[in-house]
């Protein structure tokens, strides 16, 4: 018969082979976690490997990615479509076996991890995600949403310090479908860890509001079977189960180091490996019975099945609840959305206000919030300047998960990769602000939702000198230009209510990747539109105004400094020059229109021109050329009011006239 510790070796064989044929990797963390993964795989996870999306699956994050070839060794013996030849082509250019697990690839990876602490915050995510539509849509007798949220994460999650961030809130918010697996094995790369990491992590867990299971043997199954039945019968509070193990379990000289963290073992050691383990089968072959033992797709198809009745019997019972579900897990709008979204543009328009961008985005969610009722909106402490809370919007506590916002505390790395997870679970549409300047500590959760093309709307307000007082530690310079400067995210810089509506209803509509919504604190007028300029911003870019005749001279702007630039082109007009004005709220967008477009709005023949913004210069000269003109910063800002400081830095008409007029 088969045991447990066989089976729970073929991850390590597997994760050894692999390794040393790629010839790069870590084998140490699958080899030290096969004894958990195997009792959570085998035991207690929910899924089905032949529908790997199916809704009410458990989800299970390998927070730390380095690890990948256990999460690639489960999936391969489980059944899903992750055949050995994947596994043989570990770390190689297009296998779905990259050298961390990523988002899309590989069926059954639910999220892109490696840099560490984001899995385990994406999993605080995806547990909120399960909370929320529990509370929403089950009803007596039909628990149509009930899945656990595993996380394995090792030391190296634990010393990052968004693990601090999110697991504080994941205690505050009672997720008690949230079960984390602590791999302690004392070893990081540079070493033992008692010299850089001498936390009392159960203390710090307990103090957040966790249930601690202390002093697991990871390598026994019947006390890693214990705790999970522990851990899934506490349902108030996340629980963190502390898994004493030996990283590169099985290797004979090198378990227990940083040798086997991250390098392969050696053929040598790998031999002595297998015979340490009793495993004496050839590289890369399983035996059938090994396989018979893991493969999970007839109970996941029996369990997909029973939820499918039961679902069957909910849409009987309550049909209304049922068709919105599916659509909500589809990620499809409502049906009423494109006909309400596009009347309140045209509403806006024909009703022009001065108010900050911050404001408008405001009665934006006003407005669309209704029409959503997948909106999960957050910030990160500064909701009252951000103004992300509308007439609709209720927190999300641990004791009522009706609430579709959530108070992130100061917290912007934390809520940046919670929103990821959110996205990632599905059902819900996140959106979370914070100070445009504050992106620098939410930078690398916002690239990781562009990279694995989730749809995540971050709100940025006070976006420029524009600021004010609070000075130059707050007031964003470099951020806009270099947050354009990130693959697959869709940014925008409105200038008035107008485009600030259509900034938020891209963003809404947009499947294949996050959005950034930049605002103004300031006041700012709106501008008068046609109703076919209206339609072009959508484009990222458009003619705004519009010379006389042809125009000689083309002034481009965005955000608050499309007034300005406006007001220069009148004087610029008085004074004889053919001026045109392209309001760009969207780089990214614009740039994506088909050629015969772009040249429509900057035709390549009108070479000069004059760029406007309260940011760094530098990004601008890919539309001016390098002979032209560019009104912006190239320096931090000032505390000073906000009209000062424009005066101060130059960004003026008059110094938009003075820049055309140098041409």
């Amino acid at each position: 018969m088969t045991s447990r510790k066989q089976l729970a070796n073929a991850i390590r064989a597997l994760s050894m082979d692999a390794v040393q044929k790629a010839k790069s990797g870590h084998p140490g963390a699958p080899m030290g976690m096969a004894d958990i993964a195997e009792v959570l795989w085998r035991d207690f996870m929910k899924h089905n490997p032949t529908h790997p999306e199916w809704a009410d699956r458990d989800r299970f994050v390998l927070s730390n990615g380095h690890g990948s070839m256990l999460i690639y060794s489960l999936l391969h013996l489980t059944g899903y479509d992750l055949p050995m030849d994947e596994l043989k082509n570990f770390r190689q250019l297009h296998s779905k076996t990259p050298g961390h697990p990523e988002y899309g690839y590989a069926p059954g990876v639910e999220t892109t991890t490696g840099p560490l602490g984001q899995g385990i915050t994406n999993a605080v995510g995806m547990a909120i995600a399960e909370k929320s539509l529990a509370h929403e849509f089950n009803r007596d007798g039909y628990e149509v949403v009930d899945h656990f949220t595993y996380c394995f994460l090792g030391d190296g999650c634990l010393m990052e310090g968004i693990s601090h961030e999110a697991c504080s809130l994941a205690g505050t918010l009672g997720l008690g479908k949230l079960i984390a697996f602590w791999d302690d094995n004392g070893i990081s790369i540079d070493g033992e860890v008692e010299g850089w990491f001498s936390d009392d992590t159960p203390k710090r867990f307990e103090s957040y509001g966790w249930h601690v299971i202390r002093g697991v043997d990871g390598h026994d199954p019947e006390a890693v079977r214990t705790a999970i039945e522990a851990a899934r019968a506490e349902t108030s509070k996340p629980t963190m189960i502390c898994c004493k193990t030996v990283i590169g379990y099985g290797s004979p000289n090198k378990s227990g180091s940083h040798d086997c963290h991250g390098a392969p073992l050696g053929d040598e050691e790998i031999a002595a490996a297998r015979e340490f383990l009793g495993w004496p089968h050839a590289p890369f072959e399983i035996p059938s019975e090994v396989y018979a033992k893991w493969d999970a797709r007839e109970k996941g198809q029996q369990q997909e099945s029973q939820w499918n009745e039961q679902f069957a019997a909910y849409a009987q019972a309550h049909p209304e609840l049922a068709s919105e579900y599916k659509r909500r897990m589809q990620g499809d709008l409502p049906a009423d959305w494109a006909e309400k979204s596009a009347q309140y543009i045209a509403d806006l328009q024909a009703n022009p206000e001065k108010i900050a961008t911050r404001k408008a985005s405001q009665n934006c969610l006003n407005a669309f919030g209704p029409l959503l009722p997948e909106f999960m909106g957050g910030s990160a402490d500064l909701a009252g300047s951000n103004l992300t809370i509308w007439k609709g919007s209720k927190g999300l506590t641990a004791e009522d998960a009706s609430g579709n916002y959530i108070y992130y505390g100061v917290r912007e790395f934390g809520m940046s990769a919670i929103m990821n997870g959110i996205a990632l679970h599905g059902g819900h549409i996140p959106y979370g602000a914070t100070f445009l300047m504050f992106v620098e500590y939410a930078r690398n959760a916002v690239r990781m939702a562009a990279l694995m093309k989730q749809r995540a709307i971050f709100v940025y307000t006070h976006d420029s000198i524009g600021l004010g007082e609070d000075g130059p530690t707050h007031q964003a310079v470099e951020q806009t230009a270099s947050l354009r400067l990130t693959p697959n995210l869709m940014n925008w810089r409105p200038c008035d209510p107008v485009e600030s509506a259509v900034a938020w209803k891209a963003a809404i509509e947009r499947t294949d990747g996050p959005s950034t919504l930049i605002f103004t604190r300031q006041g700012l007028e709106q501008q008068a539109r046609t109703a076919q300029q209206v339609a072009d911003i959508a484009k990222g870019g458009y003619i705004l105004k519009d010379a006389a005749g042809t125009p000689d001279l083309i002034l481009i702007a965005t955000g608050s400094e499309v007034g300005i630039t406006m007001q220069a082109a009148k004087v610029l007009e008085e004074k004889g020059r053919q001026t045109r004005v392209v309001s760009m709220p969207s780089t990214d967008v614009f740039d994506a229109q088909d050629a015969a477009y772009r040249e429509a709005v900057l035709p390549s023949a009108v070479t000069k021109r004059v760029a406007v913004e309260a940011g760094i210069k530098d990004f601008w000269y890919k539309y001016v050329g390098l002979n032209g003109q560019i009104v912006g910063m190239e320096t931090f800002g000032e505390s000073a009011p906000a009209g000062e400081l424009f005066e101060y830095f130059g960004i003026t008409a008059d110094k938009v006239v003075e820049a055309a007029e140098s041409l």
